[in-house]
């Protein structure tokens, strides 16, 4: 139980296709293709590009697979 509540406290947010932060993970209006979540922390630490670029890939292949893996730049450790 310790893991989950670690992963709550991380705070995911919604990373549009555009790199902009676009609020709270879980409030995406398209349920079948969703946006890219990351947790805030990681988020910031991305530059706008490099939050665009994970986003743009979980949109491209979010329609065939239902896990999409980050970008070298987005993965969380």
């Amino acid at each position: 139980m310790g893991e989950l509540k670690k992963w709550r406290e991380q705070k995911c947010v919604l990373i549009g296709t555009d790199g902009s932060i676009k609020g709270a993970c879980g409030t995406s209006k398209n349920k079948k293709n969703p946006d890219r979540c990351l947790p805030f922390a990681k988020a910031k630490s991305m530059s706008k590009s490099q939050r665009a670029a994970t986003a743009k890939r979980k949109k491209k292949f979010g329609r065939t697979k239902k896990f999409v893996s980050n970008t070298k730049a987005a993965r969380v450790t």
